[in-house]
């Protein structure tokens, strides 16, 4: 995943927008990067990866994951919840 592609599909966040304010902002809480553009607010899907980048922004590595396989992971976890199963996050 390069930096310009979208971590949060729902508001359209990139990866260096989100970098750029966990380093600029340092939120004292994961939960607090959803001010960047509500990030993580909608879906839920991206809050795995919020937390990454919380977490470590100037060391965070996305690049093993390709934008695509992002994306088909996304629409499986939305097709989960439509059926009523649990949540399925990444594991990181």
């Amino acid at each position: 995943m390069g930096p310009d592609d979208h971590v949060c599909y729902c508001y359209r966040v990139s990866l260096r927008k989100l970098v750029n304010y966990a380093r600029r902002e340092r939120p004292r809480h994961a939960s607090q990067m959803s001010r960047c553009l509500d990030a993580g607010t909608g879906c839920g899907w991206c809050i795995p990866f919020l937390t990454r980048i919380w977490r470590d922004p100037d060391g965070v590595r996305l690049d093993d994951l390709d934008p695509r396989d992002y994306a088909a992971r996304r629409l499986a976890y939305h097709g989960d919840l439509a059926h009523g199963k649990e949540k399925n996050r990444f594991e990181e």
